[in-house]
């Protein structure tokens, strides 16, 4: 089996690659370990705690026990199945801030600044807006559909208004100029199913007839006098080689892309030699920086019964379904993240560093809700986090999970930071806009205020935001620790290249489907040698009293 292009991974980057690659009339086979994203469990969006808590469409990955974490252990979801991620998340949409792409140009990803990823964001965006209204900054005919939710119910306005009143900004589009601020949360969502990277680009490309869908297990990458010329696959108990007649492109997630070049023989040498790994390129940076958000919920019981407690039962949720599985509409047809905020913790920082999403419900992402009935919770956390972990290799059996380890709150200022988010988020939930539905505070708990007291709860109750990345990163070719160059090809074999999160130098504001997608948008016209969309003279707006001013 032979294509002109060999993709690993369907997921966010990997299909929408997949689609450019095969609407310039190129033959492209996209290799999936997992099965069909039907069902709706998947396409439902209320139901989106299901897919990632279950091993037919998850990965299953866990860290190692976090050493600053008391030893836990945390889920990782990664996704297994047609659409990778984009299949399994929260499907929340978030660009990230023009300022984290300037700060990849400046940490050595030369034309990939904010001026130049800008264009890229709009060609694939199909935005549906507020009222219709237009905007300059954004896309309005891409492949992506993006919506914002009905905000029907009273706790989206308050948690908006609660912002307001607290001093911070109202934004119209977090998305478009200013991110600084409340307002409505965006989502891939369309008519009411989620808009995955598979529906949005995959199935599309799957119609034009070049590009192949093919459900194998990606055990490496086949390089021979220093090129890569295909991919081994293990599918059932038969290993057989895809050959590709001009470029891999490993688009496999932050974790399992450094996996299969260490496996390829791509990565520290001395991590590989150890393994019995021969080395076909000592790249050190493989497996390291790997960065992640991290979050806490602020939960509070409710005075009155406005939350979406009442549905949680088997015959509430029975009717959410059956409204949604007849008329695609209803609850079931949201996240429920249908307001946010971004805000800065601190005078001297010129940009948010702190996320909100507002639920309004008390319930974690294993689908567990609070035992105090109705109530509401914010997620919150920073968003630049100074601790850097890393992925290696268990053995060199390409069967065996890897080894995670993010080093969570290794850096001291990450408890500060968090601290600052717990009691900033606080002060909000005390305006005027939440008096009449917040009861009490159900965690951290109305006793919890010293440092130490807040340190503790961090650590027992703080969890991955499922946005993992860097493991892979893009900087200069003379950069020791750079895995791939601007354009995205594996420094030191031919004929590769890395296409997902795992490129990213720094982890961007928010959630990262968005910024993934972008990045296979780009990649596209690295590899098709044809000219990159013209740079943006758009500028971001930054609160123009930063340098004195927390709001």
């Amino acid at each position: 089996m032979q294509a002109e292009y060999v993709i690993i991974g369907s997921g966010s980057a990997g299909s929408a690659l997949a689609y450019r690659l095969g609407q310039a009339g190129h033959r492209v086979i996209v290799i999936e370990a997992g099965g069909s994203d039907a069902g709706p469990l998947i396409q439902m969006p209320a139901a989106l705690s299901y897919p990632m808590n279950m091993p037919r469409y998850d990965w299953g990955f866990h860290s190692e026990p976090e050493p600053h974490l008391g030893g836990r252990v945390l889920a990782t979801p990664r996704g297994r199945v047609v659409g990778g991620s984009s299949s399994i998340n929260g499907m929340v949409y978030v660009r990230g801030h023009a300022h984290d792409y300037d700060t990849w140009e400046a940490m050595g990803a030369q034309g990939w600044a904010y001026a130049d990823v800008l264009p890229y964001f709009k060609r694939m965006e199909n935005w549906h807006g507020e009222d219709g209204q237009p905007s300059n900054f954004r896309g309005t005919d891409g492949p992506l559909h993006i919506t914002r939710g009905p905000r029907n119910n009273p706790l989206f306005d308050a948690f908006v208004t609660a912002g307001r009143q607290a001093g911070y900004n109202t934004t119209a589009d977090y998305n478009g100029q200013a991110q600084e601020g409340f307002g409505a949360m965006e989502a891939t969502i369309w008519k009411g199913r989620r808009w995955s990277a598979a529906n949005a680009y995959l199935k599309p490309a799957l119609k034009q007839g070049n590009v192949q869908l093919y459900h194998a297990l990606a055990r490496k990458v086949v390089i021979e006098d220093g090129r890569a010329v295909g991919v081994e696959v293990q599918r059932g108990g038969k290993i057989e080689v895809i050959r590709a007649a001009r470029e891999v492109i490993v688009a496999a997630s932050v974790i399992n892309t450094p996996k299969i070049l260490m496996h390829s023989g791509i990565g520290p040498a001395h991590h590989l030699a150890a393994m019995g790994i021969g080395v076909i390129a000592d790249r050190p940076g493989v497996g390291a920086n790997l960065q992640d958000h991290l979050e806490l919920y602020l939960q509070f019981a409710a005075s009155q019964a406005v939350t979406l407690y009442k549905y949680w039962n088997l015959w509430g949720k029975a009717l959410i379904g059956a409204q949604w599985m007849l008329t695609g509409k209803g609850l079931g047809a949201s996240n429920q993240f249908e307001s946010c905020g971004f805000i800065r913790s601190r005078a001297g920082i010129d940009y948010p560093d702190i996320q909100y999403h507002f639920l309004p419900i008390a319930v974690r992402y294993d689908g567990k809700a609070s035992a105090h009935g109705h109530g509401f919770q914010v997620h919150t956390g920073p968003m630049r986090s100074r601790s850097r972990g890393a992925v290696t290799l268990r053995s060199a059996d390409p069967l065996a999970p890897p080894k995670i380890v993010f080093n969570y709150m290794s850096d001291p200022a990450d408890w500060q930071d968090f601290r600052t988010a717990i009691r900033l988020t606080r002060e909000i939930f005390a305006q005027d806009a939440f008096k009449p539905y917040v009861k009490s505070e159900i965690q951290p708990g109305a006793g919890v205020e010293s440092d130490e007291d807040l340190n503790e709860f961090i650590r027992a109750h703080v969890e991955s935001a499922y946005h993992p990345c860097g493991t892979s990163r893009m900087g200069r070719r003379d950069d020791p620790m750079a895995v791939v160059d601007p354009e995205l090809r594996v420094i030191g074999v031919e004929g590769l290249r890395v296409v997902d999160s795992s490129i990213f130098p720094q982890v961007t504001n928010g959630n990262l489907n968005g910024p993934s997608i972008m990045t296979g948008e780009k990649a596209a016209d690295h590899i098709l040698g044809k000219g990159m969309l013209a740079r943006s003279n758009q500028q971001p707006w930054i609160n123009p009293n930063w340098r004195t001013s927390q709001r």
